[in-house]
């Protein structure tokens, strides 16, 4: 049967037409299958299979990737984001990563970080992607009441009513001495220590029980898996509900880049995961800011540290999943996402007007992370996929304008950028689509990505 185009690309955050990557599609055999999909039932342009494990059963799963900074403003109920998901998406997993959800004041950096925002924002999403009726409609009100995000996230973590352990390990294979300070989430058997100064997390004020909970709710499609906010950075896994189980050693640290290399104003949080026999890692990062000479170097260094310093606690002597990473590079498939600030190294005037002329190439062979990744000063062997839709930063309040056609303050004018972006790492790994989102909410505009991504079930 000749082959029928299937589209798997996501329209989040309203995608302007045309900033699609040719690669939206998939060719498939026969009928549209159901996901996830046999490894052997489709063909992904761009994609060498002869490299998949010959004894083993692998499937392809679809991930939804989304990077928004939304410049330290709260959502508000009025805020619908159902359109962003729509009926027939087809995605397995939500990676969403949000920069600046408070305002990255001296209060929430030093003192007390406000966890209201996250609280509205997983509401906010949850409704979205379990398409909510209008009595969900209803209950979303309740994000907005000032519950703690602990009791929200726990909230959004139920199937069937029953804890489902996230590490599958025997109380054997469990360490009993760890010098870290939270253990792998779900190995119930673990217990806890102390580390120094590098923070690490495994839910563990979200999951007490060191479990999560999968809902009866049959009209919950996803279920929330993994989320941690470090002051202004927010990042949130979602996984379809059948999916849950398979969804094992949750793991998550946090490194601090920020004001003196150590606050959290700046820095990444990392998920490590296993799903099914596949190991994944996704990093949520906010780098230094500035489009000065040599601030890339900066960033560069941001990017350096965190690999460096991200160390997963290790607590299982052996698992079903080979031995999970304790090192982001070490995980199967790496997924980088954030704001991470690299500017145009061209003028403000020189940028305006290629800008005018939709000279995105031209654009492009000035953007610093493309130099930078080039001369392998930083993210050298990752992949990202070809830009087609214009730089993403910064912008006027409520306005489709860049902030600089406003001002005449040198000062206060940023040259356009391609601040927000998506890079990943590893074999098994199609992107299928990288476009931006055309939401007026913030000085950013959202960045998003489809990738097919191969998992392995198991030994035959």
């Amino acid at each position: 049967m000749k082959g029928k185009k299937f589209s798997v690309l996501p329209r989040f955050f309203s995608a302007r037409k045309g900033t699609e990557d040719p690669l939206s599609s998939v060719e498939f055999g026969g009928e549209s299958p159901s996901s996830p999909i046999s490894i052997t039932s489709f063909s992904a342009k761009g994609m060498d299979y002869s490299d998949f494990p010959s004894l083993s059963d692998t499937q392809a799963i679809r991930i939804f990737v989304a990077t928004w900074n939304v410049g330290g403003k709260p959502p508000h109920k009025g805020l619908n984001l159902n359109d962003l998901f729509p009926s027939d998406d087809q995605s397995d997993v939500y990676v969403l990563g949000f920069q600046e959800i408070v305002p990255l004041n001296a209060g929430n950096v030093l003192v007390i970080e406000d966890n209201e925002p996250a609280t509205k924002w997983l509401g906010l999403i949850n409704q979205a992607l379990n398409k909510s009726s209008s009595t969900q409609d209803h209950n979303v009100s309740k994000f907005f009441q000032k519950p703690s995000l602990k009791s929200v996230r726990r909230s959004l973590r139920t199937v069937n009513k029953r804890q489902l352990k996230s590490c599958n390990c025997t109380s054997s294979e469990v360490e009993r001495k760890l010098y870290y300070k939270d253990s792998c989430f779900g190995c119930q058997q673990a217990t806890r220590g102390s580390h120094s100064s590098i923070k690490y997390s495994s839910e563990d004020d979200a999951i007490e029980s060191n479990s999560f909970i999968v809902s009866d709710n049959i009209h919950q499609r996803f279920c929330l898996v993994a989320c941690k906010q470090m002051v202004g950075i927010f990042v949130n896994v979602w996984v379809r509900r059948d999916l849950a189980q398979h969804v094992s050693h949750l793991r998550i640290s946090c490194v601090s880049r920020g004001i003196m290399g150590y606050l959290g104003n700046k820095g990444c949080i990392s998920v490590s995961m296993g799903l099914y026999q596949t190991r994944f890692c996704f990093v949520c990062s906010h780098l230094a800011s500035g489009e000065k000479e040599g601030d890339e170097l900066r960033r560069n260094s941001d990017v350096i540290e965190t690999l460096k310093n991200t160390q997963f606690p290790r607590i299982c002597r052996t698992s079903s999943i080979r031995r999970m990473p304790d090192k982001i590079l070490g995980h199967d498939r790496i997924i980088w996402l954030g704001d991470l600030n690299y500017r145009i190294a061209l003028s403000y005037s020189e940028t305006r007007k290629l800008l005018l002329d939709n000279n995105w190439d031209a654009l492009y062979e000035k953007d610093q992370l493309k130099m930078e990744r080039e001369t392998g000063r930083v993210f050298k062997g990752w992949k990202e996929g070809k830009i087609y839709f214009a730089p993403t930063y910064k912008y006027s309040h409520n306005s489709d304008a860049y902030a600089g056609e406003f001002t005449t303050s040198k000062k206060k004018r940023r040259t356009p950028a391609w601040c927000d972006r998506i890079l990943w790492q590893g074999d098994g790994i199609v992107q299928l689509s990288y476009f931006r989102g055309e939401s007026q909410f913030s000085d950013h505009r959202p960045v998003c990505a489809v990738f097919l991504v191969e998992v392995v079930l198991g030994l035959r």
